[in-house]
């Protein structure tokens, strides 16, 4: 293991993201994380060599299962999607993170997620491993009773590759509670089995956890605050820009009201609703009733909205804030947005989606002066209390909203001090993008050595 201390890092992670590359090349989502993880973990390789061989075991999922969907519409005619799930990294527990419902989703999207559902579970500080999955199945459009059909029989796949000690989904994008109670549902009637604990983001009623639907919306807020606080500033009477207008937007929106911020923007794929005045929180639960019951468009709010203009095909960057909280997609902060977010004197983009901001959008805000939160860390608290959802499942209890907030928040916290921390170590303070993925990086790489994930080796490769 002498000779560990001798390796050349750098040509060593040039023959690593070649070798992903060569393997992995259509796949661009996935190499874009795997390039953003690979750049910030340097510091740390060049101090530990030992961790270089396994990154490189890291960096390929244990298992990728895709598998064929066949459905009926309204009209009778049958519908063929691709059904994935990506089982990418158990070493710290059961396979653990959502499902995804969108035409775009492929291969490289559905590894992107799962790759990035390791380190920010790992943040957690839970007991749960990666993995992700979905279908390109798009439910916009589609009745109830076609979402019941096609959640049927995916799950009809699914089911053979999960457990709640297993592999345990959850909701992403196209995944919301009708969903889930249909998968749960269909789950059920397949195994003659009731494990509550193989879905999380539940109804209430079904054995979900309070709080589950605010959580990644609630966490995002909560760790911006803590952001804020170490400089002895705060959120109150700040400009908050925030994209989408899904349940990660919806709840952030509302933390951020009742921590005192003004939030002037909510989007969705036809464009930008700006709002100089603000949205109140009457108005808010007038645009959840919108977007989560009617299935609407966030144009349509222009209309009970007072001074609000619906920007149509614009995102929102261009606004005038304070702080950027970009909770709609992948890629939607390129690097002309990140200029016009530094042109605007924004101070904080704190990421609430899935790798919101291109790598060139990341530099050029860093480089900046804006502090950036990854989104690993930021928009963790879903993941989190997923985790919380299935202790209360494996319990059989339930905790009251409290006591699930108070625990979210604490979890935030805690994933604050390690990103925090972990900069420390690798001399970078204040590297908040840098500590999160050495700090999750860490205690993955950790528990795969002791379980021997990675066979013992003679050199660092």
């Amino acid at each position: 293991m002498g000779d560990e201390k001798k390796v050349d890092v750098d040509a060593a992670l040039k023959a690593i993201l070649a070798d992903v590359e060569r393997r992995d090349g259509h796949e661009e989502e996935f190499l874009q994380a795997v390039h953003e993880v690979v750049t910030t973990l340097r510091p740390l390789l060049e101090q530990e060599p030992k961790y270089v061989r396994v990154l490189r075991a890291m960096l390929e999922p244990e298992r990728f299962i895709q598998f064929r969907v066949t459905w009926t519409d309204d009209k009778g005619r049958m519908r063929v999607n691709r059904g994935f799930r990506v089982q990418f990294n158990s070493a710290l527990g059961p396979y653990k993170g959502g499902l995804r419902l969108h035409p775009s989703v492929y291969s490289g999207i559905v590894k992107f997620l799962g790759f990035e559902q390791i380190f920010k579970n790992a943040l957690t500080g839970l007991p749960l491993g990666g993995g992700k999955g979905g279908s390109d199945f798009d439910p916009k459009g589609k009745s109830d009773a076609e979402v019941f059909r096609f959640c049927t029989a995916f799950m009809t796949e699914l089911s053979r590759h999960i457990g709640k000690d297993t592999d345990v989904p959850a909701g992403d994008i196209g995944v919301g509670g009708r969903e889930i109670g249909f998968l749960l549902g269909a789950y059920k009637r397949l195994t003659g089995d009731y494990q509550g604990g193989v879905l999380t983001g539940k109804a209430f009623g079904s054995g979900g956890s309070n709080i589950r639907p605010e959580a990644t919306g609630y966490g995002l807020v909560y760790l911006t605050q803590q952001v804020l606080e170490e400089s002895d500033d705060s959120l109150k009477g700040k400009t908050v820009l925030v994209s989408g207008s899904g349940n990660v937007a919806q709840y952030a929106a509302e933390k951020l009201l009742e921590l005192g911020a003004k939030v002037v923007s909510l989007s969705d794929s036809s464009g930008t609703l700006h709002m100089p005045n603000g949205i109140t929180g009457e108005q808010l639960e007038k645009v959840m009733q919108l977007k989560n019951e009617k299935r609407g468009r966030i144009s349509e709010a222009e209309s009970f909205i007072d001074g609000s203009e619906f920007l149509k095909g614009k995102r929102p960057w261009h606004i005038k804030a304070d702080v950027a909280l970009p909770c709609a997609t992948q890629n939607e902060i390129d690097l002309n947005d990140a200029k016009k977010l530094i042109d605007n004197g924004v101070k904080i983009l704190a990421e609430g989606a899935n790798m919101p901001s291109t790598n060139d959008a990341v530099d050029a805000v860093k480089k900046a002066g804006v502090t950036f939160v990854p989104a690993k860390a930021a928009n963790a608290g879903g993941v989190a209390t997923s985790g919380l959802e299935m202790s209360q499942n494996s319990l059989r209890l339930q905790w009251s909203r409290e006591e699930v907030d108070e625990r979210l928040k604490n979890i935030m916290a805690d994933i604050f001090k390690s990103m925090s921390e972990a900069a420390e170590r690798i001399g970078r303070t204040g590297d908040y993008q840098a500590g999160a993925n050495v700090a999750g990086f860490l205690r993955v790489a950790d528990a795969m050595l002791t379980q021997g994930m990675v066979p013992p080796s003679i050199s660092a490769l």
